[in-house]
């Protein structure tokens, strides 16, 4: 029973999931239509862009960078600028979740070495926000992002016009919320200097992320990547197959089978319905707090075809509760191992700023919408 309790503990929002898809199918008897529900093409590019960015980490390629960027002697203010920052930016590139696996225990050692610990709460928390946001702004950035754009079969410039300001206005207030760390001048060094360890490794892997890139724009099919992904990895490091967070996947299954039988419920409908109809960004905005952002997005996709006003609610969505973004949970992780780490703290840190980024982003959206 233990290792039953640990498991749902662990993978909470699987089990939820899966038992939303087991409930609606008493109401939806499963049946081949149950295969429509899935969505191979995002399934697939989110296994690809899992593992790929598993081989960079691998090679060692975030650790460098890092190393380069931050060492040597810096002001405080730029310091935490750079750690929150990086997750922002790469985030757009390798998805939220693991912009903070490479960034959080990153900023854990840089500001233990600069004997800069105190700071260390604040920072994590404005990592976690600039990963949700920074991911907002492309196709690849997070799960729900990849989901709506080939969902509503989503222009790339459309996509960029519905997020763009978004993003621009989360980096200024990002970059103000740095300016109110202490302006102290610290020195940096590194014991332990990370290394690629394998450059040719890395080239490769980059033209795989080139074609990964290529399929999400819809310009190759989806399964020239995944068989690409699969092919390189066993020829070159089978092990990396496992770094595929399999449960997200799993939850995403199970939630394209829950949002599809919703979608088959005449009064689910009809409720969701007018919902969407009424507000779209406030609707999502409200979903994702309760159920986060992703499973947020398969469900309420069946009741709108506005897909831009949906992209916008479920991003900022992110912002707010721990469980509004999935990926907040690893930071949180991260931060409640240290020894000296204050988690009720944390929650309270966490949950002020996120409100208060939520207010101010989501405020214009709801009176443009």
């Amino acid at each position: 029973m233990s290792a039953v309790w640990n498991w749902l503990k662990k993978e909470a929002v699987l089990a939820i999931a899966a038992l939303c898809a087991l409930v609606s199918a008493l109401f939806v008897p499963p049946s081949p239509a149950y295969v429509d529900y899935l969505d191979l093409r995002v399934l697939c590019l989110l296994f690809c862009l899992m593992v790929v960015v598993a081989g960079f980490r691998s090679l060692g390629v975030f650790s460098v960078l890092a190393q380069r960027l931050l060492g040597g002697r810096r002001r405080l203010r730029v310091l935490v600028l750079l750690l929150v920052f990086l997750p922002f930016f790469f985030s757009m590139f390798i998805t939220n979740d693991v912009a903070l696996i490479a960034f959080v225990p990153f900023a854990l050692l840089t500001l233990g070495l600069a004997g800069s610990r105190r700071y260390l709460l604040r920072v994590v928390v404005l990592q976690t926000i600039a990963a949700n946001l920074g991911s907002m702004l492309t196709p690849f950035g997070n799960p729900q992002n990849l989901y709506l754009y080939s969902y509503y079969q989503m222009r790339i410039g459309d996509f960029f016009g519905a997020l763009g300001l978004y993003t621009l206005a989360s980096l200024v207030l990002l970059a103000l919320c740095c300016l109110f760390f202490p302006n102290k001048t610290l020195e940096l060094s590194f014991s332990q200097k990370a290394s690629i360890s394998s450059p040719l490794d890395v080239w490769l892997f980059l033209a795989l992320f080139l074609v990964c890139l290529v399929s999400v724009l819809r310009l190759v099919h989806y399964l020239i990547p995944l068989a690409l992904v699969v092919l390189v990895c066993l020829l070159r490091a089978p092990k990396l197959l496992k770094e595929a967070d399999y449960s997200l996947l799993l939850t995403f299954v199970c939630f394209f089978v829950f949002s599809g039988n919703m979608g088959n419920i005449p009064a689910v409908q009809d409720f969701f319905s007018r919902c969407m109809d009424f507000s779209p960004v406030g609707t999502a905005i409200l979903s994702s707090q309760i159920i986060s952002n992703v499973p947020s997005a398969v469900l309420l996709s069946r009741f709108t075809s506005d897909g831009a006003s949906l992209l916008i609610g479920t991003n900022l969505g992110g912002l707010g509760t721990l469980i509004a973004s999935l990926a907040s949970l690893i930071s949180f992780r991260f931060y409640a191992a240290e020894k000296d780490a204050r988690p009720a703290a944390y929650l309270g840190v966490f949950t002020l700023y996120n409100l208060a980024f939520l207010l101010l982003l989501a405020l214009p959206a709801l009176l443009c919408a």
